[in-house]
């Protein structure tokens, strides 16, 4: 009996459960050995059938023998093989042509393979980039066995560290051999062109003049190279070319192509850049504190996930706008757009199998799998308008529908201003003293500015006087710095007519040595000698304080004293980094004699 009301009350929860969830579970197979990410998933009606199909780039077991799957329901309806790793995947309308059936694009190493009704239609190639002359001379000489593989390889080394144009995949290859493999490489190679071509890291698609749903679209490419290429989407020539500071990793674009669009690019910098329809660079900058995981817009928001396991909002500007930290590692990010109820927002695949939704910075739902998620796509599936794809790292495949009483409903405490900032303040009532001030102020408005204007004014030129007065009167150096992060103070110890002059300099930054600088003395001739008027510092570790000694003699014997200036520079500039004012004592040797 005890075991019969245990079973009951675990099926009893896990019916609570399932009627608290806002999705239903259609599908989940452990073992569909798909591997990919979400850059590599699409939904689409390949056929103009209705029927929606999910394109998957499969990446393969380790890497290996990368595939182009189409599902179509729970069964796989076509495969065939990539001829390298998929970079992206993108559906899109080529043509205003009826039936109104997508293109499908694949994005592979330096290629765009688009298929239309699932055949081979047109292959994009970047173009090749300029190569190394002297690269290309060296591969000459070797082809008409002018020098030994030995040499060729030196030869090549000197230009890899020194050349401003990168070698070409051949010359890499060949400075990778052993030295027993060269000659055969080089038998092999000698003859071939050499060929220096870039590949595609990331791609989108942009409306090219309608912001229609089945408007056509142009494909958009980001390459090894830091460019974005804009592409035509019937001659698939480039119709816009622009450069970054870094090479792009995520793409969102919005707008239409021939009217205006602005396109957020996140890179191996760090870094977010933003451009417009008539930019050749960046107009915008995001700065990031860390490497992005992902890039979602979210209406007129852009949604990035970086390795500090948090959300970050931004605007197209690069103002900051909220963040949100997670519990675990972000793997994998996409969009969730509920066309019937008008909602937006992102979702975020985690490490510890968790896929969490968010608007804004308000959590919707979370949604727990079995695995680390590695790829997520939200969409029409079959003939289901909310469908969820999610893939694992083992390999796989969750599909889950989205119910259709389902409503998202911002959840506990974790979103927007805090309940107190709504409550109404008990602002006291104007007395007749604040309201004779008021007026009092508006009449003599102008009086009072100028006023204060004055006021001010005299104060600056106050504290300019003091300032000035303090330079020329104190007993103790100044110092003032401008570029460097370094710290002067001098100490001067003796009777005379030989003083001891001291300075410790001090490099004040956290991280960053410093070297290359000199220390120069402006002095009366007359009235002092040093030894060495000036002399090179060592380089400042951060943080300790290095004292620098030299001697100082007085010449006079009418007990005068003067101001020792001490310059430090850097080498080949002639504008000091650091002066400090150095008021000598009288020497009291002199003054006795």
């Amino acid at each position: 009996m005890a075991a019969a009301s245990s079973s009951d009350s675990d099926s009893g929860k896990a019916e609570s459960n399932d009627a608290s969830s806002k999705w239903l579970d259609a599908h989940y197979d452990p073992m569909a050995n798909i591997h990919t990410f979400s850059a590599c998933l699409a939904l689409a009606d390949l056929h103009g059938d209705g029927e929606y199909k999910l394109v998957v780039g499969d990446l393969g077991p380790g890497g290996q023998q990368s595939r182009l799957k189409v599902f179509k329901g729970l069964r796989v309806l076509t495969e065939s093989p990539l001829p390298a790793l998929p970079a992206a995947a993108a559906t899109f309308l080529i043509d205003q042509h009826e039936p109104r059936t997508p293109a499908l694009a694949f994005a592979s190493g330096p290629c765009v393979y688009v298929y239309k009704n699932l055949r081979p239609y047109f292959k994009f190639s970047l173009p090749q980039l300029p190569t190394n002359t002297l690269e290309q001379d060296l591969w000459n000489q070797a082809k008409e066995d002018q020098i030994d593989p030995l040499t060729l390889k030196e030869m090549l080394e000197g230009i890899r560290e020194k050349a401003d144009v990168p070698l070409s995949v051949q010359s890499l290859r060949f400075l990778q051999l052993e030295r027993s493999e060269m000659e055969a490489f080089v038998n092999q190679h000698k003859s071939k062109a050499i060929r220096r071509q870039t590949v595609i890291t990331t791609m989108t698609t942009l409306k090219k003049n309608l912001a229609d749903e089945d408007a056509v679209s142009c494909l958009v490419l980001g390459t090894e190279n830091k460019e974005l290429l804009v592409l035509d989407p019937e001659a698939f020539t480039i119709l816009a070319k622009m450069s970054l500071p870094s090479i792009p990793v995520f793409l969102e674009v919005s707008g239409q192509f021939d009217v205006e669009f602005r396109l957020a690019a996140a890179c191996r910098n760090g870094n977010v850049y933003i451009l417009r329809r008539d930019s050749k660079c960046p107009k915008y900058c995001i700065e990031l504190s860390a490497q992005p995981v992902g890039l979602v817009r979210v209406n007129k928001v852009l949604v990035v996930g970086s390795t500090q396991d948090s959300l970050h909002g931004f605007t197209y500007k690069g103002k900051k706008l909220w963040t949100v930290q997670m519990p675990a590692a972000i793997l994998t990010m996409n969009l969730l757009e509920q066309s019937s109820r008008g909602l937006q927002a992102v979702m975020a695949g985690l490490a510890n199998g968790e896929v969490r939704i968010y608007r804004d910075k308000a959590l919707l739902d979370i949604i727990r799998t079995p695995d680390a998620v590695t790829s997520l796509c939200f969409g029409r599936y079959g003939r289901e308008d909310n469908t969820l794809i999610i893939t694992t790292r083992g390999g796989g495949l969750i599909i889950k529908i989205l119910k259709r009483t389902a409503v998202f409903v911002e959840g506990g405490g974790e979103v927007g201003p805090p309940p107190a900032q709504a409550t109404k303040l008990s602002v006291p009532r104007k007395t007749r003293l604040y309201v004779d001030q008021t007026l009092r102020e508006r009449e003599a408005g102008t009086a009072m500015h100028r006023t204060f204007q004055t006021d001010l004014y005299l104060l600056r030129l106050r504290t300019a006087r003091t300032y000035v007065q303090a330079l020329e009167s104190s007993l103790n150096p100044v110092s003032v710095t401008a570029r460097e992060p370094l710290k002067l103070h001098a100490v001067v110890q003796g009777l005379g007519p030989t003083f001891k002059l001291t300075l410790h300099l001090q490099n004040t930054s956290t991280a960053r040595p410093v070297l290359g600088l000199l220390v120069c003395f402006l002095y009366n001739e007359a009235l002092y000698a040093l030894p060495r008027a000036f002399f090179k510092v060592p380089l400042l570790v951060p943080g300790l304080s290095y004292p620098l000694e030299t001697f100082v003699e007085s010449l006079s014997d009418k007990g005068i004293s003067d101001i020792i200036k001490v310059l430090v520079l850097r080498e080949g500039q002639s504008a000091p980094l650091l002066s400090a004012h150095i008021n000598m004592p009288v020497s009291e040797g002199l003054a006795a004699a």
